[in-house]
């Protein structure tokens, strides 16, 4: 017995001494982080890491009247607050909105890895257990604030997306895409799920997004189980692509390839376009790789684990493969590093004020390796009238103070769309309520 205890204490001395040494000298941006935006990000030598720097935002959630900070010229008030890890919204026809109180499922083995990225997870607010519901939010004399609630659907195993289509409720769980039989106005779905296609859950990136096409088949956005491919190229099988489903025939193929951690989806209104944010690579410094928002077509290869932003090689990977790097797609625009950008809507609809008429938002859930941290906020992307962003444009914040001023998150932003009005509705998972942004007077 007492060999055994030495030889554990041996193997926490031998672990925590070179990770206590890396966490103790991070890696520093040495660029702002607007050089590493916009259409043409500067994209500098890597700085390889055996362990990530790690600067987490401690969650402290939102007391005291505090609320997040809009750009001039809107407002903010709570739509729905006390929900457990609220993630993603919906808006149903009728301007009912569904909203995933959903977490990670239980993660499994990972080694000193899986430990390290369980110990991260738990320190930045997730991983305490998923309500795995969809909960209907219905704000009934349009005050801006949803006066009733209702679990819609329970049991299910990790959801993030949904999509209304021939008449059906389709929910993207971690695992599987399944449906119910729905007709807007129902508080309650009592039937069983009834799957449509499997794929592979779990994994670093869990979070399955979900987008229904005007043809009649659905997008599903399937992340990588880990950062590079660390458990081989095999153990990503149908992960780190976007999959078009034939919901009729219960089948999917492969639409795009190479997409690290793809979450949210939606089609750009002038141009039609089908858009897609993607989380990119660790461990290669504060100013590698950028998150990115890009159109993707049938076919397309973004290059991951291999390459990065068209091309540039991550010599990490093994076994290499040359033969792609001149077929991988350089994405349409860079969010800048380890923002964690996560949900996306267009402006179609939105009724914010000229400035925010023509482009994208995006919800960026915050950096957990990066100093000084990144994203924490709302973004809004402008773009041309061709659908693409427009030449030498940055990020423009739209809402902000998910940090406080000693660094700790009272919420972080995830899931974004517009309501029935024309305000934005933005899922703060760690903060537990769903914001409305809406123009400072009506219009």
């Amino acid at each position: 017995m007492l060999k055994h205890i030495l030889r554990i204490v041996l193997i926490l001395i031998v672990v925590a001494i070179p990770v206590g040494y890396w966490i103790s000298r991070p890696d520093v941006a040495k660029l702002p982080l607007d050089a590493v935006t916009g259409r043409r990000p500067d994209i500098t030598p890597p700085r390889n890491q055996t362990f990530p720097t790690t600067d987490i935002a401690k969650p402290i959630g939102w007391t005291d009247g505090a609320m997040p900070t809009p750009a001039a010229g809107l407002k903010v008030q709570a739509f729905a607050r006390d929900l457990k890890h609220p993630r993603w919204l919906y808006r149903l026809p009728n301007g009912d909105v569904l909203v995933a109180e959903t977490d990670s499922p239980p993660r499994k083995g990972g080694g000193i890895k899986g430990w390290i990225m369980g110990l991260l997870i738990g320190s930045a607010g997730a991983d305490s257990g998923s309500a795995n519901r969809i909960t209907l939010l219905r704000d009934n004399n349009g005050d801006g604030v949803a006066d009733s609630r209702s679990v819609l659907l329970s049991g299910l195993n990790s959801p993030l997306g949904m999509a209304l289509a021939g008449g059906y409720l389709y929910v993207a769980n971690t695992d599987a895409l399944v449906r119910v039989p729905f007709t807007p106005g129902q508080s309650k779905i009592t039937a069983k799920p009834e799957t449509v296609v499997t794929y592979p859950g779990g994994g670093n990136h869990w979070a399955r997004g979900l987008l229904a096409a005007p043809d009649g088949s659905l997008y599903v956005s399937v992340g990588s189980s880990s950062n590079i491919a660390d458990n081989g190229i095999d153990a990503e099988t149908n992960r780190a692509n976007i999959l078009q489903v034939d919901p009729v025939h219960k089948a999917f193929r492969i639409y795009a390839a190479g997409l690290r951690n793809p979450q949210g989806m939606a089609f750009e209104p002038k141009g039609g376009g089908l858009w897609v944010v993607v989380n990119e690579r660790d461990m290669m410094g504060s100013d590698l790789a950028p998150d990115y928002m890009s159109q993707i077509e049938l076919g397309d290869h973004f290059g991951w684990p291999w390459y990065y932003w068209g091309g540039y090689p991550d010599r990490r990977v093994r076994p290499e493969n040359p033969a792609l790097q001149e077929y991988s797609k350089r994405p349409d625009y860079a969010l800048g590093p380890h923002v964690a950008a996560l949900g996306l809507a267009f402006a179609g609809d939105a009724k914010l004020g000229a400035k925010f008429a023509n482009g994208a938002f995006v919800g960026e859930h915050g950096s957990w390796n990066r100093v000084p941290p990144s994203g924490y906020k709302v973004v809004y992307v402008p773009f041309g009238d061709n659908g693409f962003p427009a030449k030498g444009v940055r990020p423009v914040d739209l809402l902000t103070g998910f940090l406080d001023a000693k660094g700790r998150a009272h919420g972080r932003p995830v899931g974004v769309i517009t309501d029935q009005t024309g305000a934005l509705l933005v899922a703060d998972d760690v903060g537990n309520t769903v914001w409305r942004v809406s123009a400072a007077t009506p219009r």
